[in-house]
Formats: structure tokens, C-alpha cells, sequence
């Protein structure tokens, strides 16, 4: 699985994600639409459409920033999900965030045992809805907490420094796909926060 992962990623379209603040929109440049017989052969993921704007599983499969991931999906067997019609917001954690874990955590996650806790933590990522900057900074100024598909709420705050936190995680950017949007974050999502 590892070795497909990194071939998918090696022949995808290097995909960076800028930073968002000073209110106004961020973005990031589309990624190449992915081969996904590559990464899963049946299911909706298996599905080549190499004409349609990338949806949320491609754009991660595409970000090399989302390695990580996109082994939490794979391992949990969600990649259905982030194909389907949406619109779904996944808060998308970096590399950098997931080895914030204390050590052996990811590694303990991915073991087929752990498989339905692994996939709690990734369906606490995901929003029914499209919220892109705007979207979040509305729902922060009304003071609205944003229900995920976990059945959990997140708080959305905007600081003093202009910058946007969902659940305790900073957000780093926004990818718009087929099916909704990616939002880039540097840590995991916490309800508690």
C-alpha cells in the first residue's frame, strides 16, 4: 500500500496550499485529476474521470503535504466517502500535524485492530456542507459551532491575528473540489476546543 501511495504521489501534480489571513481568500491551485485504479479498483473510488475538476480524495492524493492522510483513509477504507456527490468540508491535517501525535499514535491507529477508532477520528474531520473562508467566517462571527459527521461540534474562531481555528486547529488554506472543499489545517480537529 505504501509503495502505491508513493507512486500515486510521485506522478500526481505537486499541490500547494497557501495561507489564509488579512480576510482575504485564500487559495490553492487545483491538482491534477488522479488515476484512481492506481489507489483502489472498485468502488466509487475506482472510478477514472480525468475530465471533472478533482475531488476531495484526489486533491489529497495529490497534496504531498497529506501522505498521512490519505494512509488514515485508505487504511480506515473511507476513500467512498470523499468521492461521493457532497458537499462535504474535510478539515485536511498536514504531515506536520499528525507527528504533533505523541510517538506511535498514527502507527497504532493504522493496525487493522484499531480500524473503527481511526475511522472516528477521521469522520470528526468532515462537515456536510461547503465552507470555504467566507463560509467559516460567518459561522465564527454568529458564533456557531459546526456539526461534523462524527455527530460532534467545533467551535470556529476567528483571532486577533485574523486567522480562522475550527476545533482548536489553525486553518492554512482551502482547495475547492468537485464535491466540496478541502480545508487545510495544521493540527487534528478537537471537540473540546
Amino acid at each position: 500500500m505504501k509503495k502505491t501511495l508513493l507512486f500515486v504521489a510521485a506522478i500526481a501534480t505537486s499541490f500547494a496550499f497557501t495561507s489564509c489571513g488579512g480576510g482575504e481568500q485564500a487559495s490553492a491551485p487545483e491538482a491534477a485529476p488522479v488515476k484512481q485504479t492506481e489507489v483502489k479498483t472498485h468502488g466509487q473510488a475506482g472510478v477514472v474521470d480525468e475530465d471533472s475538476q478533482a475531488n476531495i480524495l484526489n486533491i489529497a492524493i495529490g497534496s504531498p503535504d497529506h501522505t498521512t492522510l490519505v494512509a488514515a483513509v485508505q487504511a480506515a477504507h473511507i476513500e467512498d466517502v470523499l468521492v461521493n456527490a457532497g458537499p462535504l468540508t474535510v478539515f485536511a491535517p498536514t504531515n506536520d500535524a499528525f507527528a504533533k501525535l505523541p510517538e506511535g499514535t498514527v502507527e497504532t491507529l493504522l493496525k487493522p485492530e484499531n480500524i473503527d477508532q481511526l475511522k472516528g477520528a477521521l469522520v470528526m474531520h468532515a462537515a456536510p456542507g461547503n465552507f470555504d473562508e467566507r463560509g467559516l467566517r460567518k459561522e465564527a462571527r454568529k458564533g456557531r459551532k459546526l456539526y461534523m459527521a462524527s455527530g460532534d461540534y467545533l467551535t470556529v474562531v476567528v483571532d486577533e491575528n485574523d486567522d480562522i481555528y475550527v476545533g482548536g486547529a489553525k486553518v492554512l488554506g482551502f482547495a475547492p473540489a468537485s464535491n466540496g472543499m478541502v480545508v487545510v489545517v495544521d493540527a487534528l480537529v478537537d471537540p473540546t476546543k
